[in-house]
């Protein structure tokens, strides 16, 4: 059986639309550095794309006191938000989003940033004109891998989750798409790579919103969605 167009498209941010993730990274290095928690750039970089509560568990481990949690979540917003000013779209970020509302489709903003960055973020893409609703961190009780903010997403929009693609550069955001059945297309420029984002389930993955916007009309975003349990891992150049 056949599936229905997509009538709307879920974005992460972070990574996916604006170039941060490794500016996050240097943050919680940094944050994490200060607290006498050494932990390598590498591994840091590898959790990013969860909520900070997930990420520290992930980083820290999970039987930690988590009484300096707070501080560290603190030292982290104060030193990302030294780059505000100077954050910056990814390639096609803009022109990619207004190519899907040209075709008809209601763009969403799906992040679980907190409510502050995602004012920078949006600053940053300058597409308001195009986007339709806009999820932060307070939408969400649990965060990515758990498909609360998406949820939201979905429930803000009044999209039908049969009918949406998500777009995200993680592995954690493949993970929350799946929770709900929703495909998702994986873009490389958060720094995850080809493979590992199809392994974990992307429907397709593109470098970046350019070349995926170089190829928007084969695209998952502009096919019928698969029959649920039919979504196959894929890749595109």
């Amino acid at each position: 059986m056949s599936g229905e167009i997509p009538t709307g498209v879920l974005f992460d941010v972070d990574g996916t639309l604006v170039d941060t993730t490794y500016l996050h990274t240097v943050s919680w290095w940094e944050a994490l550095r200060q607290a006498d928690h050494p932990v390598p750039m590498a591994l840091i970089h590898r959790s990013i794309g969860m909520g900070s509560d997930k990420l520290l568990d992930h980083l820290l481990g999970p039987e930690r006191n988590r009484g300096g949690d707070g501080k560290l979540r603190d030292a982290h917003d104060s030193l990302f938000a030294e780059y505000w000013e100077r954050l910056t779209p990814l390639p096609g970020a803009a022109d990619l989003l207004r190519a899907c509302a040209a075709r008809g489709l209601r763009v969403v903003l799906a992040t679980s940033a907190a409510e502050h960055e995602v004012t920078a973020l949006r600053a940053a893409l300058d597409a308001d004109d195009v986007i339709d609703t806009v999820t932060s961190s307070a939408d969400a009780e649990e965060s990515k891998p758990a498909p609360d903010i998406l949820v939201a997403a979905l429930e803000q929009s009044g999209l039908d989750p049969r009918r949406v693609v998500f777009v995200g550069d993680s592995v954690w955001d493949v993970a929350a798409a799946g929770k709900l059945d929703i495909p998702c297309v994986g873009l490389t420029c958060g720094g995850t790579s080809r493979g590992e984002l199809a392994g974990a389930g992307a429907v397709a993955v593109y470098d970046d919103p350019a070349a995926l916007l170089a190829a928007l009309a084969d695209s998952p975003l502009a096919a019928p969605r698969p029959a649920s349990g039919q979504n196959k891992p894929d890749s595109e150049a």
